[in-house]
């Protein structure tokens, strides 16, 4: 009879066991702790009292209440886990003060560390190939993309009725349209089939425009939705309506040069930590210009991500079926005994969590702030975000693997769903544990 493959021994050690991801579970899962060979312990007396830790402040310096650092258990490993901060830090803007960028430390350098708010922009903007590794073409380079942005927004966002004035302008108008002009309307003899608004023709631009409507209002119901817990991104000030209106352009604009794709809902979810950054650069100048900037950014990023959302794909050995499946191979291999009890026993199939997890990055499985510290993995990684996202993935199934394991379909589910607040830093750690197991 053929052995089990259990889980890896280096997990099996209380070192690895998170100090914080079982908590909330009593809110989360409505199940008894499963038994354990010695008697029980006692219950753990609960969590220390949390500091505040320090806050992103926005572009114009106000506090939003999203803190970038985890908090610590003790005193002494506070101290330890600050100097090892510091360190990275020292290192990351070493890295990025070179004339030319050596992409390969500051990949190892960045996946080791977590940069502060200061630094994290322009970081982001290397890794994903927005920012050349030459900083003398840093200024023109920006220039550039900034205008081209600019010359989007003018082509791409604009009314019908403004673009056959434009188009009208390009003509010698005739006297007797002279007073129609003057009220800034075309006159009658102005206006052809194709442009008129009643018009169905494929080449219409009205026709087209209404194509576009229905787009356009499922983005702003989105956009509405993005992190109402969070003033920069909700709320009724100028500043929060600003911001929104920022992600609305960048998704409406990257819909419409992105016919095979257009816009799946989701994808302001991924825009969104994307913004914050780059509208929180301290740098006031590129603060100004973070709509451009994000929007270049977020088609990188969905470059290797497309596959994801693109329906047609679904099914295909590139498309999100296959990724998830990739995800249920890689938990066999790590761990074969909460594979078998979870797709196997329970029968819990992984679509019903692992889409979630995958399509949006983990946004919605941990805290702004936590995502964003995630996302420094995952940008950092040089095989890509797929890869590491994957392997992140199966680090939280293991990390609670006790509770999977004694729970049936229901409280799986539900505690799949609800995903339990861990050590970020300990999630990652395991996750590149498991690349190390791999090699």
């Amino acid at each position: 009879m053929m052995k089990k493959k259990q889980v890896p021994e280096w997990l099996n050690s209380s070192l690895w066991s998170s100090p914080s991801d079982h908590h909330r579970l009593s809110a989360a899962v409505d199940h008894p702790e499963p038994p354990s060979p010695p008697p029980a312990p006692p219950p753990p007396p609960p969590p220390p009292v949390r500091e505040d830790p320090p806050r992103i402040p926005d572009s114009r310096g106000n506090h939003n209440g999203i803190s970038t650092s985890p908090s610590s258990s003790s005193s002494s490993a506070s101290s330890s886990a600050d100097e090892i901060s510091r360190q990275g830090q020292a290192q990351l803007l070493t890295e990025l003060s070179r004339k030319v960028i050596d992409m390969r430390e500051l990949r190892r350098v960045a996946s080791q560390s977590t940069p502060d708010a200061a630094l994290r922009p322009t970081l982001w903007k290397l890794l994903l190939g927005y920012l050349p590794t030459d900083r003398a073409l840093w200024s023109s380079e920006l220039a550039k993309k900034r205008s081209q942005y600019k010359h989007f927004k003018e082509d791409l966002l604009m009314n019908p009725s403004e673009i056959t004035r434009r188009m009208d302008n390009s003509n010698v108008p005739d006297i007797d349209d002279a007073k129609w002009e003057s009220r800034g309307l075309l006159s009658r003899s102005q206006i052809t089939h194709g442009d008129h608004p009643l018009s169905l023709g494929k080449s219409s631009i009205w026709n087209q425009f209404f194509q576009d409507t229905e787009i356009i209002e499922q983005i702003d119901r989105d956009v509405k939705r993005t992190h109402p817990d969070i003033h920069f991104f909700s709320g009724d000030s100028q500043f929060a309506k600003s911001n929104q209106e920022a992600l609305k352009n960048i998704l409406i604009i990257f819909a419409k040069l992105n016919p095979g794709i257009r816009y799946v809902q989701g994808m302001n979810e991924i825009l969104a930590p994307l913004f914050y950054v780059f509208k929180n650069d301290p740098d006031e100048e590129n603060a100004s210009f973070a709509e451009a900037d994000t929007f270049f950014c977020f088609v990188e990023l969905l470059s290797g991500l497309r596959d994801n959302f693109c329906q047609q794909l679904d099914n295909s050995v590139v498309g999100i079926r296959s990724t998830i499946t990739r995800l249920s191979q890689l938990l066999k291999e790590h761990d074969e005994e909460l594979w078998r009890h979870l797709e196997v026993t329970t029968k819990v199939n992984p679509q019903f969590y692992a889409f979630r997890w995958i399509t949006l990055l983990l946004t919605q499985e941990f805290s702004f702030a936590e995502s964003l510290h995630i996302w420094d993995t995952l940008l950092s990684d040089p095989e890509g975000p797929q890869e590491t996202l994957l392997r992140i993935c199966c680090a939280m199934l293991i990390l609670i693997r006790r509770r999977l394991l004694a729970g049936d379909f229901t409280s799986n589910l539900k505690l799949l769903q609800n995903y339990p607040s861990s050590n970020i830093s300990h999630l990652l750690h395991v996750a590149n544990k498991l690349r190390v197991q791999s090699v």
